[in-house]
C-alpha cells in the first residue's frame, strides 16, 4: 500500500442516513461546513449533498480539482457487516424486512465511496481525488476535540449507532484521538431514547429533542420499570439493554407488545392527545439516561486522567444530561459540538484527513475559546446581496447604520414585538445561534404561548431557550462556565425565581403557564431554562442588541428560538427568511441592515410564494 500522504485542503462529507452535511478544512482552519436541508428545504435530508458541496467549495474559492482529499465520514463495508448480523441472529423473522433493505446495501449503500466519487464526478467541478473513509465514531470523537478549546481532554461519543460502535471514550492529545473505551450494538443509549420517542407518537432522530422538553411536566415514575427490565447498568457506565424488549434489531418500528405491556398500552398515535402517562415516560427515560452519562463521564475522567470533557454523537444533543455533567463538577469545563450529530461527522472526518498536512496545529487556546468560529460557517449574505433581493420584488424596508438599528430592534423587543433576526453566516447544527433567529423578550409571560401557536406552529409544551450576556450570565443563570452553542441547561438563578401560583394537585401541562421567574419566557416548569452566553468576540451584533435591550428594560436576556416554523428547516437565504417573516406573526425582520415592519408589507397570499411550501411533519 502506498504511504498516506499528508492533506492540504479536504472535503468531508456524511451523507445516506440523516442531516447530510458538507464540511471544508484548509490550512486556516474550517473554512465552511453546512446541511444539506437548509438548501434543499428538505428536513433532515439524506441525500448526497451536492448543494452544501457547491456552497463549500464556492466559500473556499476552490474546485475539486484543487483538494488532496474528500473524507467520508463512516466506513460502509463494517456497517454493512453489522446489519449483515443483525439480520442473520434474528432470522427468519426479519426476513421480511431485509428483503427491503438488501437491494439498496447490495448496490449504492456498500459501495458509498465509489458512489461518492460518482456523484462528485458529476457536478462538472474538475477530478475527485481519493476519498478516504473513517470509522464513525472516530468521525465524532474529531470533531468533539479537535476544534475545541484544549490541548488534552477525556471525549465522550454517544449515539444510535455507527458501525457497531453505540457509546466511545476517546483520549485527545494534540492532534489525535485515542481510543479508550467502547460499547457495541445493539446496546445503545441513543436507540434507548430514540424508543420511548417513538412510542410517545414522536418521530425518531428529530422528536428526541419533544420528549427531552416534555420530560419536566411528568414523574420519573417509571424510571424502576426501565432500570429493572431494559437496561443493566454497572457502576462504570457500561450497560446492556434487554433487546426482548425492543424491535429496533426486527424491522422499521422501535417498540413492539412487550414494550406496551410493560408500560400499560399502545404507544401515543402521532398528533394524538399527551396523557400523564408521555409525560411520565419521558421524565422517567430523561432520569435513566442522565444517570448513564454521568457514570460514563465519571469513567472518562477516570480513565483518562483529564479535567476536561469533549463531547459529541446524538445523545450530546440531550442538553439537560450535559448539565447536569456540568453541575456535577466531575470536569473543570465540558465542551460540546455545537454539529453533535452526524452533519458533524463530515466536519471530523475532513480533520482527521487534514491532521498530517500543513498548518494543522492546533493554535486556538482557552482565550479564544476554539476553532468553530462561533459556528458561523455556513452562507452569509452581503448589503449588496440582500438589497437586491428586496428591490427586486419592490418590498419596503428602512436600511439604517448597525447601531442605530440595533437600538431599533430593542426598542421593539421592550415593546413586545418578535423580530426575526438574520445577520451574518448562518450556524452549522441544528441550533440557531443568533445568525438565523427569532427573539423575544424573556421578561413577557405570554411570550412563550405566542411564538409556539403563532409563530413555530408547533407543540404548546416546547420550551424556549434563552440568549445571555456572557458578562451577567450568573446574575440569571446557575452556570459558571460559557455555553455558547446553547448545549447546556442550566436553572434559573435563585434570585430570579418567582413563587408559581399552581395548584398543589396540578399535573401535566396544567403547570404550564404559571409566572416561575423574572424571565418566564425562558423558565421551564422545573426552573431549568437551556442557556446560550453571548460575547462580543463571537457575536458582536447580538451582543450590541442584548446591550441594547439591557440599557432600555435593565434585562440582558431575550428569547432565542430558530428562524422557522414546524417541520421546515432553519431559513438560509434572505426569500427564506422574508417567506417565513410573512406566513406568521413575527413582527419585524431585521435582514441585515435593512428593517421591514410587517404593517408595511404589501398583501401575502401562498400563492405568492417563490416555492412548494414544506408539509408539516
Amino acid at each position: 500500500m502506498a504511504p498516506r500522504t499528508p492533506a492540504t485542503t479536504v472535503l468531508g462529507l456524511s451523507a445516506y442516513y440523516h442531516d447530510s452535511a458538507a464540511a471544508l478544512v484548509g490550512e486556516n482552519g474550517i473554512i465552511a461546513a453546512a446541511q444539506e436541508e437548509r438548501f434543499s428545504r428538505r428536513r433532515h435530508d439524506p441525500s448526497f449533498p451536492e448543494l452544501a458541496v457547491r456552497y463549500c467549495l464556492d466559500e473556499g474559492g476552490a474546485k475539486l480539482g484543487d483538494l488532496d482529499r474528500i473524507a467520508y465520514y463512516e466506513q460502509p463495508t463494517r456497517k454493512f457487516r453489522r446489519v449483515l448480523a443483525t439480520y442473520l441472529g434474528t432470522a427468519p423473522r426479519t426476513w421480511s424486512s431485509f428483503r427491503e433493505v438488501a437491494p439498496a446495501w447490495l448496490g449504492r449503500k456498500l459501495r458509498t465511496a465509489s458512489e461518492v466519487r460518482d456523484r462528485l464526478a458529476e457536478l462538472g467541478l474538475g477530478p475527485v481525488p481519493d476519498v478516504e473513509c473513517f470509522e464513525h465514531h472516530e468521525s465524532h470523537a474529531a470533531s468533539a476535540f479537535l476544534p475545541s478549546p484544549y490541548e488534552s481532554a477525556a471525549v465522550l461519543c454517544v449515539d444510535g449507532v455507527g458501525e457497531w460502535a453505540t457509546t466511545s471514550i476517546w483520549h485527545g492529545t494534540g492532534d489525535r484521538v485515542t481510543p479508550v473505551a467502547e460499547l457495541s450494538f445493539p446496546h445503545s443509549l441513543g436507540l434507548l431514547y430514540s424508543s420511548f420517542t417513538y412510542f410517545c407518537g414522536f418521530k425518531v432522530d428529530s422528536g428526541e429533542y419533544k420528549l427531552m422538553g416534555l420530560a419536566p411536566y411528568g414523574r420519573p415514575v417509571y424510571a424502576p420499570l426501565i432500570r429493572e427490565h431494559l437496561i443493566d447498568l454497572k457502576d462504570d457506565g457500561s450497560f446492556r439493554l434487554d433487546t426482548r424488549f425492543f424491535e429496533f434489531l426486527h424491522g422499521h418500528v422501535m417498540t413492539g407488545r412487550r414494550f406496551e405491556q410493560l408500560f400499560g398500552g399502545p404507544r401515543r398515535e402521532p398528533e394524538g392527545p399527551l396523557t400523564e402517562r408521555e409525560f411520565d415516560l419521558a421524565a422517567s427515560v430523561q432520569q435513566v439516561t442522565e444517570e448513564v452519562m454521568l457514570r460514563l463521564a465519571r469513567t472518562a475522567r477516570r480513565l483518562t486522567g483529564e479535567s476536561r470533557l469533549c463531547m459529541a454523537g446524538g445523545v450530546a444533543l440531550n442538553c439537560v444530561a450535559n448539565g447536569k455533567i456540568v453541575e456535577s463538577g466531575l470536569f473543570e469545563e465540558v465542551w460540546v459540538q455545537p454539529a453533535a450529530g452526524d452533519a458533524g461527522g463530515a466536519l471530523g472526518a475532513a480533520l482527521l484527513a487534514r491532521r498530517d498536512g500543513p498548518g494543522t496545529e492546533r493554535t486556538h487556546t482557552r482565550e479564544s475559546r476554539d476553532a468553530m468560529r462561533g459556528s458561523r460557517l455556513g452562507p452569509g449574505f452581503d448589503s449588496d446581496g440582500i438589497k437586491a433581493f428586496l428591490d427586486a420584488r419592490s418590498l419596503p424596508y428602512t436600511r439604517l447604520p448597525t447601531e442605530e438599528l440595533s437600538r431599533r430592534v430593542a426598542g421593539e423587543l421592550a415593546e413586545g414585538k418578535v423580530v426575526g433576526w438574520f445577520q451574518g453566516r448562518m450556524e452549522f447544527g441544528p441550533r440557531a445561534l443568533g445568525s438565523r433567529s427569532i427573539l423575544g423578550d424573556a421578561r413577557n409571560p405570554t411570550m412563550q404561548s405566542v411564538m409556539n401557536q403563532k409563530i413555530k406552529f408547533r407543540e404548546s409544551f416546547r420550551p424556549f431557550a434563552p440568549i445571555v450576556m456572557a458578562e451577567h450570565t450568573e446574575e440569571y443563570f446557575d452556570l459558571r462556565q460559557p455555553s455558547p452553542y446553547m448545549l447546556v441547561v442550566a436553572a434559573v438563578a435563585e434570585r430570579q425565581r418567582i413563587e408559581a401560583d399552581v395548584a398543589a394537585d396540578a399535573t401535566g401541562l396544567d403547570r404550564l403557564r404559571a409566572r416561575r421567574s423574572t424571565i418566564p419566557a425562558v423558565t421551564h416548569v422545573d426552573h431549568s431554562a437551556r442557556v446560550q452566553t453571548v460575547t462580543a468576540d463571537h457575536d458582536p451584533r447580538l451582543h450590541r442588541l442584548l446591550g441594547d435591550f439591557n440599557e432600555l428594560t435593565g434585562c440582558p436576556v431575550l428569547v432565542n428560538t430558530s428562524f422557522n416554523v414546524r417541520g421546515e428547516p432553519i431559513v438560509a437565504t434572505p426569500e427564506d427568511a422574508y417567506r417565513c417573516f410573512m406566513r406568521t406573526d413575527i413582527d419585524t425582520l431585521a435582514l441585515g441592515d435593512f428593517l421591514l415592519e410587517k404593517t408595511a408589507q404589501p398583501a401575502w397570499s401562498e400563492k405568492d410564494d417563490w416555492r412548494d411550501l414544506i408539509p408539516l411533519d
